[in-house]
Protein backbone atom coordinates (compact mmCIF):
# COMPACT_ATOMS: atom_id res chain seq x y z
CA UNK A 1 0.00 0.00 0.00
CA UNK A 2 1.14 3.37 -1.08
CA UNK A 3 1.93 5.92 2.36
CA UNK A 4 0.32 9.00 0.73
CA UNK A 5 2.78 10.82 3.30
CA UNK A 6 6.06 9.46 1.31
CA UNK A 7 7.49 11.69 -0.80
CA UNK A 8 7.47 10.44 -4.92
CA UNK A 9 11.07 9.49 -5.42
CA UNK A 10 13.24 11.23 -7.99
CA UNK A 11 12.89 10.13 -11.29
CA UNK A 12 16.03 10.54 -13.46
CA UNK A 13 16.42 12.81 -16.53
CA UNK A 14 13.45 14.81 -14.68
CA UNK A 15 13.20 18.53 -13.99
CA UNK A 16 10.01 18.50 -11.96
CA UNK A 17 11.03 19.37 -8.41
CA UNK A 18 8.94 16.53 -5.90
CA UNK A 19 5.70 18.30 -4.32
CA UNK A 20 3.58 17.83 -1.32
CA UNK A 21 0.19 16.90 -1.40
CA UNK A 22 -2.01 19.81 -1.95
CA UNK A 23 -4.76 18.65 0.34
CA UNK A 24 -1.77 17.86 3.06
CA UNK A 25 -0.29 21.91 2.03
CA UNK A 26 -3.43 23.83 2.14
CA UNK A 27 -4.49 22.99 5.67
CA UNK A 28 -1.17 23.42 6.78
CA UNK A 29 -1.03 26.65 5.42
CA UNK A 30 -4.10 27.86 6.21
CA UNK A 31 -3.14 27.19 10.43
CA UNK A 32 -0.01 28.88 9.55
CA UNK A 33 -1.46 31.85 8.58
CA UNK A 34 -3.90 31.96 10.86
CA UNK A 35 -1.31 31.55 13.27
CA UNK A 36 0.76 34.16 11.87
CA UNK A 37 -2.35 36.76 11.98
CA UNK A 38 -3.14 36.60 15.78
CA UNK A 39 0.72 36.90 16.28
CA UNK A 40 0.89 39.56 14.53
CA UNK A 41 -2.08 40.88 16.07
CA UNK A 42 -1.30 40.93 19.80
CA UNK A 43 2.74 41.74 18.90
CA UNK A 44 1.33 44.89 17.41
CA UNK A 45 -0.74 45.86 20.10
CA UNK A 46 2.06 45.51 22.22
CA UNK A 47 4.27 47.14 20.23
CA UNK A 48 1.89 50.04 19.90
CA UNK A 49 0.95 50.10 23.72
CA UNK A 50 4.74 50.49 24.68
CA UNK A 51 5.37 53.59 22.21
CA UNK A 52 2.51 55.20 23.43
CA UNK A 53 2.87 54.78 27.27
CA UNK A 54 1.42 58.28 28.92
CA UNK A 55 -0.26 58.98 25.90
CA UNK A 56 -3.75 58.55 24.28
CA UNK A 57 -4.38 54.65 24.30
CA UNK A 58 -3.83 52.94 21.10
CA UNK A 59 -7.07 52.15 19.19
CA UNK A 60 -7.96 49.25 17.91
CA UNK A 61 -7.90 49.98 14.12
CA UNK A 62 -4.43 51.36 14.37
CA UNK A 63 -3.07 47.61 15.57
CA UNK A 64 -5.32 45.88 12.77
CA UNK A 65 -3.74 48.41 9.96
CA UNK A 66 -0.30 47.32 11.20
CA UNK A 67 -1.05 43.59 11.34
CA UNK A 68 -3.01 43.93 7.95
CA UNK A 69 0.25 46.10 6.75
CA UNK A 70 2.65 42.99 7.83
CA UNK A 71 0.21 40.42 6.42
CA UNK A 72 0.66 42.27 2.81
CA UNK A 73 4.02 42.55 2.81
CA UNK A 74 3.99 38.65 3.74
CA UNK A 75 1.58 38.06 0.98
CA UNK A 76 3.59 39.86 -1.43
CA UNK A 77 6.80 37.94 -0.39
CA UNK A 78 4.59 34.39 -0.65
CA UNK A 79 3.34 35.21 -4.01
CA UNK A 80 6.82 36.24 -5.16
CA UNK A 81 8.11 32.72 -4.47
CA UNK A 82 4.89 30.97 -5.76
CA UNK A 83 5.51 32.86 -8.84
CA UNK A 84 9.41 31.64 -8.91
CA UNK A 85 8.66 28.69 -7.83
CA UNK A 86 6.24 28.02 -11.29
CA UNK A 87 8.81 29.52 -13.44
CA UNK A 88 10.89 26.81 -11.90
CA UNK A 89 8.30 24.14 -12.88
CA UNK A 90 7.52 25.90 -16.52
CA UNK A 91 11.38 25.92 -17.13
CA UNK A 92 11.60 22.19 -16.42
CA UNK A 93 8.38 21.34 -18.79
CA UNK A 94 10.68 23.63 -21.34
CA UNK A 95 13.98 21.66 -20.86
CA UNK A 96 12.52 18.66 -21.38
CA UNK A 97 10.32 19.28 -24.50
CA UNK A 98 13.88 20.49 -25.57
CA UNK A 99 15.78 17.57 -25.01
CA UNK A 100 12.84 15.22 -26.26
CA UNK A 101 13.01 17.39 -29.23
CA UNK A 102 16.84 17.04 -29.87
CA UNK A 103 16.74 13.50 -29.14
CA UNK A 104 14.34 12.27 -31.90
CA UNK A 105 16.17 14.94 -34.03
CA UNK A 106 19.76 12.96 -33.52
CA UNK A 107 17.67 10.01 -33.63
CA UNK A 108 16.60 11.16 -37.09
CA UNK A 109 20.28 12.69 -38.20
CA UNK A 110 21.72 9.17 -37.54
CA UNK A 111 18.95 7.08 -39.38
CA UNK A 112 19.65 9.19 -42.62
CA UNK A 113 23.59 8.74 -42.90
CA UNK A 114 22.51 4.99 -42.84
CA UNK A 115 20.47 5.35 -45.47
CA UNK A 116 20.95 3.52 -49.08
CA UNK A 117 20.52 6.78 -51.00
CA UNK A 118 23.56 9.32 -50.98
CA UNK A 119 21.03 11.93 -51.31
CA UNK A 120 19.66 11.46 -47.97
CA UNK A 121 22.60 10.74 -46.17
CA UNK A 122 23.49 14.12 -47.42
CA UNK A 123 20.68 15.28 -45.90
CA UNK A 124 21.67 13.40 -42.42
CA UNK A 125 24.96 14.92 -43.02
CA UNK A 126 23.63 18.47 -42.52
CA UNK A 127 20.80 17.60 -39.85
CA UNK A 128 23.80 16.27 -37.83
CA UNK A 129 25.73 19.36 -38.41
CA UNK A 130 23.00 21.69 -37.33
CA UNK A 131 22.27 19.55 -34.07
CA UNK A 132 25.62 20.09 -33.06
CA UNK A 133 25.22 23.80 -33.13
CA UNK A 134 22.02 23.42 -31.32
CA UNK A 135 22.68 21.34 -29.00
CA UNK A 136 26.10 22.58 -27.08
CA UNK A 137 25.64 19.51 -23.94
CA UNK A 138 26.10 16.92 -27.09
CA UNK A 139 28.01 18.64 -29.82
CA UNK A 140 30.95 15.89 -29.10
CA UNK A 141 29.01 13.14 -29.56
CA UNK A 142 27.58 14.68 -32.82
CA UNK A 143 30.82 15.15 -33.97
CA UNK A 144 32.49 11.95 -32.93
CA UNK A 145 29.05 10.51 -35.12
CA UNK A 146 30.03 12.51 -38.58
CA UNK A 147 34.09 11.55 -37.76
CA UNK A 148 32.85 7.56 -37.41
CA UNK A 149 31.09 7.27 -40.70
CA UNK A 150 34.53 8.91 -41.97
CA UNK A 151 36.39 5.90 -40.40
CA UNK A 152 33.67 3.37 -42.13
CA UNK A 153 34.89 1.05 -44.50
CA UNK A 154 35.33 2.89 -48.08
CA UNK A 155 35.83 1.71 -51.67
CA UNK A 156 37.29 4.10 -54.28
CA UNK A 157 37.38 1.76 -57.01
CA UNK A 158 34.58 2.31 -59.16
CA UNK A 159 34.44 -1.11 -60.42
CA UNK A 160 34.40 -2.55 -57.18
CA UNK A 161 31.55 -4.53 -56.02
CA UNK A 162 31.48 -2.77 -52.91
CA UNK A 163 31.58 1.03 -54.65
CA UNK A 164 28.42 3.01 -53.80
CA UNK A 165 27.24 5.92 -55.98
CA UNK A 166 27.46 9.17 -54.56
CA UNK A 167 29.77 8.16 -51.26
CA UNK A 168 32.52 10.68 -51.86
CA UNK A 169 30.19 13.42 -52.05
CA UNK A 170 28.64 12.46 -48.61
CA UNK A 171 32.56 12.39 -47.14
CA UNK A 172 33.63 15.49 -48.84
CA UNK A 173 30.51 17.26 -47.34
CA UNK A 174 31.63 15.83 -44.15
CA UNK A 175 35.12 17.09 -44.44
CA UNK A 176 33.71 20.71 -45.44
CA UNK A 177 31.46 20.72 -42.83
CA UNK A 178 33.84 20.30 -40.18
CA UNK A 179 36.40 22.33 -41.81
CA UNK A 180 33.77 25.64 -41.38
CA UNK A 181 33.33 24.58 -38.00
CA UNK A 182 37.28 25.23 -37.22
CA UNK A 183 37.09 28.79 -38.78
CA UNK A 184 36.83 30.82 -35.68
CA UNK A 185 37.78 29.67 -32.53
CA UNK A 186 35.50 32.46 -30.55
CA UNK A 187 32.35 31.39 -32.87
CA UNK A 188 29.66 30.31 -30.56
CA UNK A 189 29.37 27.28 -32.76
CA UNK A 190 32.90 26.22 -33.42
CA UNK A 191 34.52 22.74 -32.90
CA UNK A 192 37.23 24.11 -32.25
CA UNK A 193 38.89 22.53 -29.00
CA UNK A 194 36.80 19.22 -29.73
CA UNK A 195 38.40 15.94 -30.54
CA UNK A 196 38.69 14.33 -33.96
CA UNK A 197 38.71 10.97 -34.78
CA UNK A 198 39.86 9.69 -38.27
CA UNK A 199 41.74 6.70 -37.17
CA UNK A 200 42.07 4.89 -40.03
CA UNK A 201 40.07 6.54 -42.67
CA UNK A 202 40.41 6.47 -45.98
CA UNK A 203 40.91 9.85 -47.96
CA UNK A 204 40.72 10.46 -51.33
CA UNK A 205 40.48 14.24 -51.26
CA UNK A 206 39.47 16.82 -48.72
CA UNK A 207 39.62 20.51 -47.81
CA UNK A 208 40.54 21.55 -44.27
CA UNK A 209 42.28 24.76 -45.58
CA UNK A 210 42.38 27.71 -42.50
CA UNK A 211 41.30 25.67 -40.41
CA UNK A 212 42.55 25.87 -36.31
CA UNK A 213 43.10 23.04 -34.18
CA UNK A 214 43.87 25.16 -31.23
CA UNK A 215 42.83 22.28 -28.69
CA UNK A 216 41.61 18.50 -27.93
CA UNK A 217 42.78 15.73 -29.95
CA UNK A 218 42.89 15.37 -33.63
CA UNK A 219 43.88 12.18 -34.90
CA UNK A 220 44.70 11.16 -37.90
CA UNK A 221 46.61 8.13 -37.26
CA UNK A 222 46.78 5.07 -39.43
CA UNK A 223 44.95 6.92 -42.22
CA UNK A 224 45.44 6.71 -46.00
CA UNK A 225 45.64 9.18 -48.18
CA UNK A 226 45.33 7.83 -51.91
CA UNK A 227 43.82 9.61 -54.16
CA UNK A 228 42.69 13.09 -54.91
CA UNK A 229 43.40 16.35 -53.46
CA UNK A 230 43.04 16.72 -50.15
CA UNK A 231 44.35 20.09 -48.41
CA UNK A 232 45.41 21.53 -45.23
CA UNK A 233 46.32 25.22 -46.15
CA UNK A 234 47.30 27.96 -43.80
CA UNK A 235 46.01 25.38 -40.92
CA UNK A 236 47.32 26.70 -37.56
CA UNK A 237 48.18 24.38 -35.21
CA UNK A 238 48.59 25.82 -31.70
CA UNK A 239 47.58 23.57 -29.23
CA UNK A 240 46.16 19.93 -27.89
CA UNK A 241 47.68 17.03 -29.99
CA UNK A 242 47.58 16.04 -33.82
CA UNK A 243 48.29 12.67 -34.67
CA UNK A 244 49.53 11.13 -38.32
CA UNK A 245 51.45 8.40 -37.19
CA UNK A 246 51.35 5.42 -38.95
CA UNK A 247 49.83 7.11 -41.71
CA UNK A 248 50.15 6.02 -45.38
CA UNK A 249 50.58 8.85 -48.19
CA UNK A 250 50.06 6.65 -51.51
CA UNK A 251 48.82 8.74 -54.11
CA UNK A 252 47.15 12.02 -54.69
CA UNK A 253 48.80 15.10 -53.36
CA UNK A 254 48.18 16.31 -49.77
CA UNK A 255 48.93 20.37 -49.41
CA UNK A 256 49.89 21.73 -45.99
CA UNK A 257 51.62 24.64 -47.70
CA UNK A 258 51.08 27.57 -45.70
CA UNK A 259 50.49 26.06 -42.20
CA UNK A 260 51.80 27.16 -38.73
CA UNK A 261 52.83 24.87 -36.35
CA UNK A 262 53.36 27.27 -33.19
CA UNK A 263 52.72 24.66 -29.50
CA UNK A 264 50.70 21.62 -30.89
CA UNK A 265 52.58 18.18 -30.69
CA UNK A 266 52.65 16.69 -33.86
CA UNK A 267 52.97 13.15 -34.99
CA UNK A 268 54.15 11.74 -38.54
CA UNK A 269 56.39 9.16 -36.77
CA UNK A 270 56.28 5.90 -38.78
CA UNK A 271 54.28 7.29 -41.78
CA UNK A 272 54.41 5.76 -44.69
CA UNK A 273 55.39 8.16 -48.18
CA UNK A 274 55.51 5.82 -51.34
CA UNK A 275 53.60 7.49 -53.80
CA UNK A 276 52.14 10.87 -54.60
CA UNK A 277 52.95 14.28 -53.43
CA UNK A 278 53.13 16.01 -50.01
CA UNK A 279 53.61 19.63 -49.56
CA UNK A 280 54.39 21.50 -46.19
CA UNK A 281 55.85 23.82 -48.56
CA UNK A 282 56.31 28.09 -46.77
CA UNK A 283 55.08 26.41 -43.33
CA UNK A 284 56.20 27.99 -40.05
CA UNK A 285 57.44 25.55 -37.37
CA UNK A 286 57.93 28.18 -34.89
CA UNK A 287 56.86 26.15 -31.40
CA UNK A 288 55.82 23.16 -30.16
CA UNK A 289 57.03 19.44 -32.01
CA UNK A 290 56.49 17.61 -35.04
CA UNK A 291 57.41 14.27 -35.46
CA UNK A 292 58.49 12.53 -38.65
CA UNK A 293 60.61 9.82 -36.92
CA UNK A 294 61.16 6.34 -37.96
CA UNK A 295 59.47 7.38 -40.93
CA UNK A 296 59.76 6.07 -44.65
CA UNK A 297 59.81 7.64 -48.02
CA UNK A 298 60.74 5.72 -50.88
CA UNK A 299 58.69 7.52 -54.00
CA UNK A 300 56.82 10.26 -54.63
CA UNK A 301 57.57 13.87 -53.32
CA UNK A 302 57.84 15.82 -50.16
CA UNK A 303 58.32 19.67 -50.07
CA UNK A 304 59.37 21.30 -47.49
CA UNK A 305 60.65 24.27 -49.64
CA UNK A 306 61.33 27.52 -48.03
CA UNK A 307 59.78 26.16 -44.66
CA UNK A 308 61.16 28.63 -41.83
CA UNK A 309 62.04 26.48 -38.64
CA UNK A 310 61.86 29.47 -35.85
CA UNK A 311 61.73 27.04 -32.89
CA UNK A 312 60.11 24.12 -31.35
CA UNK A 313 61.36 20.93 -31.91
CA UNK A 314 61.28 18.66 -35.50
CA UNK A 315 62.54 14.64 -35.58
CA UNK A 316 63.29 12.77 -38.63
CA UNK A 317 65.04 10.13 -36.52
CA UNK A 318 66.26 6.84 -37.72
CA UNK A 319 64.16 8.02 -40.78
CA UNK A 320 64.31 5.98 -44.00
CA UNK A 321 64.96 7.62 -47.42
CA UNK A 322 65.13 5.14 -49.65
CA UNK A 323 63.84 6.69 -53.11
CA UNK A 324 61.13 9.36 -54.30
CA UNK A 325 62.29 13.31 -53.80
CA UNK A 326 62.34 15.25 -50.14
CA UNK A 327 62.80 18.92 -50.71
CA UNK A 328 64.23 21.28 -48.06
CA UNK A 329 65.45 23.78 -50.81
CA UNK A 330 65.55 27.68 -49.73
CA UNK A 331 64.51 27.01 -46.12
CA UNK A 332 65.52 29.11 -42.97
CA UNK A 333 66.88 27.61 -40.01
CA UNK A 334 66.71 30.23 -37.33
CA UNK A 335 66.09 28.08 -33.91
CA UNK A 336 64.81 25.23 -32.44
CA UNK A 337 65.94 21.74 -33.52
CA UNK A 338 65.89 19.58 -36.56
CA UNK A 339 67.33 16.47 -35.95
CA UNK A 340 68.08 13.52 -38.84
CA UNK A 341 70.33 11.37 -36.06
CA UNK A 342 70.05 7.59 -37.20
CA UNK A 343 68.52 8.59 -40.52
CA UNK A 344 69.38 5.86 -43.67
CA UNK A 345 69.84 7.90 -47.10
CA UNK A 346 69.96 4.87 -49.57
CA UNK A 347 68.13 6.22 -52.61
CA UNK A 348 66.04 9.10 -54.37
CA UNK A 349 67.23 12.58 -53.98
CA UNK A 350 66.86 14.61 -50.17
CA UNK A 351 68.08 18.60 -51.42
CA UNK A 352 69.35 20.91 -48.77
CA UNK A 353 70.06 23.32 -51.51
CA UNK A 354 70.13 26.96 -50.82
CA UNK A 355 68.83 26.78 -47.33
CA UNK A 356 70.30 29.19 -44.54
CA UNK A 357 71.48 28.11 -41.57
CA UNK A 358 71.58 30.99 -39.10
CA UNK A 359 70.78 29.72 -35.36
CA UNK A 360 69.13 26.33 -35.05
CA UNK A 361 70.68 23.14 -33.49
CA UNK A 362 70.46 20.50 -36.92
CA UNK A 363 71.84 17.15 -36.14
CA UNK A 364 72.85 14.18 -38.83
CA UNK A 365 74.60 12.18 -35.67
CA UNK A 366 75.48 8.68 -36.97
CA UNK A 367 73.60 9.28 -40.04
CA UNK A 368 74.06 6.82 -43.09
CA UNK A 369 74.23 8.07 -46.02
CA UNK A 370 74.76 5.00 -48.53
CA UNK A 371 73.29 5.86 -52.13
CA UNK A 372 71.00 9.00 -51.90
CA UNK A 373 71.56 12.47 -53.43
CA UNK A 374 71.35 14.69 -50.89
CA UNK A 375 72.75 17.84 -51.86
CA UNK A 376 72.99 21.24 -49.77
CA UNK A 377 74.58 23.12 -52.59
CA UNK A 378 74.52 26.86 -52.03
CA UNK A 379 73.84 26.77 -48.53
CA UNK A 380 74.96 29.12 -45.62
CA UNK A 381 76.24 28.62 -42.52
CA UNK A 382 75.90 31.72 -40.64
CA UNK A 383 75.44 30.83 -36.93
CA UNK A 384 73.99 27.42 -36.49
CA UNK A 385 75.18 24.03 -35.18
CA UNK A 386 75.15 21.54 -37.87
CA UNK A 387 76.80 18.46 -37.09
CA UNK A 388 77.59 15.13 -38.80
CA UNK A 389 79.15 13.97 -36.09
CA UNK A 390 80.07 9.81 -36.28
CA UNK A 391 77.90 10.01 -39.27
CA UNK A 392 78.78 7.21 -42.63
CA UNK A 393 79.36 8.11 -45.67
CA UNK A 394 79.50 5.34 -47.80
CA UNK A 395 77.78 5.85 -51.45
CA UNK A 396 75.20 8.19 -53.24
CA UNK A 397 76.37 11.74 -53.73
CA UNK A 398 76.60 14.29 -50.85
CA UNK A 399 76.94 17.85 -51.89
CA UNK A 400 77.93 20.98 -49.74
CA UNK A 401 79.58 22.46 -53.01
CA UNK A 402 79.39 26.34 -53.64
CA UNK A 403 78.30 27.17 -49.59
CA UNK A 404 79.57 29.88 -47.09
CA UNK A 405 80.44 29.30 -43.89
CA UNK A 406 80.31 32.70 -42.14
CA UNK A 407 79.95 31.33 -38.50
CA UNK A 408 78.55 28.85 -36.44
CA UNK A 409 79.70 25.15 -35.72
CA UNK A 410 79.77 22.65 -38.34
CA UNK A 411 80.85 19.00 -37.17
CA UNK A 412 82.00 15.80 -39.16
CA UNK A 413 84.27 14.63 -36.02
CA UNK A 414 84.51 11.09 -36.11
CA UNK A 415 82.57 10.48 -39.66
CA UNK A 416 83.38 7.67 -41.98
CA UNK A 417 83.88 8.54 -45.57
CA UNK A 418 84.31 4.87 -46.96
CA UNK A 419 82.81 5.50 -50.10
CA UNK A 420 80.52 7.50 -53.08
CA UNK A 421 81.40 10.93 -53.54
CA UNK A 422 81.34 13.89 -51.40
CA UNK A 423 82.59 17.53 -52.39
CA UNK A 424 83.08 21.56 -50.90
CA UNK A 425 84.43 22.62 -54.04
CA UNK A 426 83.53 26.58 -54.65
CA UNK A 427 83.00 27.05 -51.19
CA UNK A 428 83.90 29.89 -49.06
CA UNK A 429 85.07 29.97 -45.83
CA UNK A 430 85.64 33.17 -43.23
CA UNK A 431 84.46 32.41 -40.42
CA UNK A 432 83.45 29.88 -37.85
CA UNK A 433 84.08 26.68 -36.99
CA UNK A 434 84.22 23.27 -39.23
CA UNK A 435 86.01 20.69 -37.71
CA UNK A 436 87.18 16.91 -38.90
CA UNK A 437 89.03 15.44 -36.09
CA UNK A 438 89.22 11.66 -35.88
CA UNK A 439 87.71 11.69 -38.94
CA UNK A 440 88.07 8.41 -41.32
CA UNK A 441 88.91 8.32 -45.01
CA UNK A 442 88.83 5.51 -46.87
CA UNK A 443 90.64 5.09 -50.20
CA UNK A 444 87.43 4.05 -52.19
CA UNK A 445 85.96 7.66 -51.00
CA UNK A 446 86.12 10.63 -53.27
CA UNK A 447 86.28 13.14 -51.67
CA UNK A 448 86.69 17.20 -52.10
CA UNK A 449 88.06 19.55 -49.59
CA UNK A 450 88.67 22.69 -51.11
CA UNK A 451 88.53 25.16 -48.90
CA UNK A 452 89.47 23.10 -46.34
CA UNK A 453 92.79 21.33 -45.87
CA UNK A 454 92.70 17.61 -46.99
CA UNK A 455 92.58 14.27 -44.80
CA UNK A 456 94.45 11.89 -46.52
CA UNK A 457 93.79 8.42 -46.74
CA UNK A 458 93.44 7.10 -43.22
CA UNK A 459 91.78 3.88 -43.84
CA UNK A 460 92.67 1.39 -45.98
Amino acid sequence: MTNPLQRRPKQDGRHTPNLWPVWLVAPGALLLVGAAAFGLYHGAELLLSSESTGKKPVGVQDVIKTTVTVLTLIGAVLAALYAYRKQLLDEGTSHRADSTQLTERYTKAAEQLGHDQAAVRLAGVYAMARLADDWPEQRQVCVDVLCAYLRMPYETDTTAPAFRHGEREVRLTIIRTIRNHLQDPTADTTWCGLNLDFTGATFDGGDFTGSFFSGGEVDFGGSTFSGGDTYFRHVIFSGGQIYFNGTTFSGGRIYFNGATFSGSQIYFNDATFSGGRVYFFRSTLSGGQVNFSESIFSDGEVDFGRVKFAGGQVYFNRSKFSGGKVFFTSSEYDSGVVSFVRSTFSGGEVLFSGSTFSGAKIDFSSAIFSGSAVSFTGSKYVGSEVFFTGSAFSGGEVSFRLSTYDGGEVSFIHSAFSGGEVSFSGSTYSGGIVRFQASRVHAAATVHWEPFPAIPVNQE
